[in-house]
């Protein structure tokens, strides 16, 4: 076997197709967007590599085949609560089904890794944000996955606990279908925040966008950036976010609440672009933008997909949740315009989330596992993640 550093237009070719290589007998499968893949490892495009580097190696046998690919990077903006030793990630994963292919992988990383002062490995990871990439796939295989979520073979799971990986926490998928009638205390604090002079819930104008920008950025800040993993998000960082969004929004499933005009909370979702992407085999040039453009037309995506959900820590517990998602059920529900509703991963130390997720009457859909190696257990011992601290 051979490891060979990506480092020209054929190699990083070559780093594309093993994705598709490994994959190409399962029907549910989708290419990922080439671009978007090559992306991640262009300095000119990821911002990330402000604050780290990135790397990409592809395995061939003996005869010259692809077998397998990995990458790994380093990222100072990488934190975990509770983790006090320099970690790196390892992601793009993909292999036969062979322990010594992916050992020689898994090495080639962590000896990268190590080269750099890191003391332990997370994987399957991204050089990026948690949507995209994030976590190996174990549980969910007989659905097709949504925009952003890694899909794997079911054999990787045991090349990670085969090479010595430990479950650093669990990520969870529920989905319901749309129409299904939301549980009784929804409809009685809809009715409760509409008897209240000052609370309203509307869902956004995309003529507006630059004015939903702020509404996201303080929900966010108040919800979020509160936990040590989170960052303060920008005005202008969404103003972007949402313009590259916007050929694939449908303003009646981003929703705001309000207090006195004030956004207090946001459930933000977008139609699975998965089910357009699904037809380009990882293109997406001129003729595949006005194919996506005539699909968003005719209505041909029936799956919605979450993206964010969050409540100002003065009004978490008071219902306004169920408010603001029984309006965008009034609006949704009965109209035929989505069958499937799934929502982005909640971490198992994240709880809360995941309460709200039942609270839904949905159902828990797919696991995915982040796992973590520590290089010497006996100066890091290995942890589980915490479970998230609410203020």
């Amino acid at each position: 076997m051979k490891i060979i550093e990506v480092n020209n237009a054929a190699t990083a070719k070559d780093f594309l197709a093993i994705n598709a290589l490994m994959n190409k007998h399962n029907p549910k499968y989708i290419r990922q967007l080439d671009n978007e893949v090559n992306a991640v490892f262009d300095a000119t495009k990821n911002k990330n590599f402000k604050y780290g580097e990135a790397i990409r190696w592809i395995l061939k046998n003996d005869d010259g085949k692809l077998i397998g690919r990995i990458a790994a990077f380093t990222n100072s903006k990488y934190v975990n609560k509770g983790t006090e030793f320099a970690t790196g990630g390892i992601g793009y994963f993909d292999c036969i089904d062979s322990q010594t292919a992916a050992d020689l992988l898994f090495d080639t990383a962590k000896n990268w890794l190590q080269s750099k002062g890191m003391e332990a490995m997370d994987g399957p990871i991204n050089f990026g944000d948690r949507d995209k990439n994030w976590g190996l796939l174990v549980e969910g295989f007989d659905e097709e996955p949504v925009y952003g979520m890694s899909f794997n073979p079911s054999y990787y799971e045991k090349l990670f606990d085969g090479y010595g990986f430990k479950n650093y926490y669990n990520q969870y998928f529920y989905a319901m279908k749309v129409d299904a009638p939301l549980p009784a205390r929804f409809p009685e604090r809809h009715a409760k925040f509409k008897a209240k002079p000052g609370y309203e819930a509307k869902h956004i104008q995309l003529k507006d966008l630059e004015k939903h920008a702020q509404d996201f950025a303080t929900v966010y800040n108040a919800a979020w950036a509160q936990h040590g993993e989170n960052k303060e998000i920008t005005k202008e960082q969404v103003v972007k976010l949402f313009k590259t969004m916007k050929p694939v929004m449908d303003e009646r499933v981003i929703w705001f609440a309000y207090y006195k005009e004030e956004p207090i909370a946001m459930f933000i979702n977008i139609p699975d672009v998965n089910q357009y992407f699904k037809h380009f085999n990882g293109k997406f040039g001129l003729l595949q933008k006005l194919h996506l453009l005539w699909m968003k037309k005719t209505g041909q995506c029936k799956r919605l997909t979450g993206l964010a959900f969050g409540v100002v820590p003065k009004y978490q517990a008071l219902g306004i949740d169920s408010f603001m998602i029984y309006e965008c059920g009034l609006l949704l529900q009965g109209k035929g315009w989505y069958d499937n509703y799934e929502m982005g991963w909640a971490g198992d130390w994240n709880p809360k989330m995941i309460n709200i997720y039942k609270s839904l009457g949905a159902e828990q859909s797919r696991r995915m596992i982040t796992y973590r190696y520590i290089f010497d257990e006996s100066k890091n011992p290995f942890e589980r993640h915490p479970e998230m601290e609410y203020k």
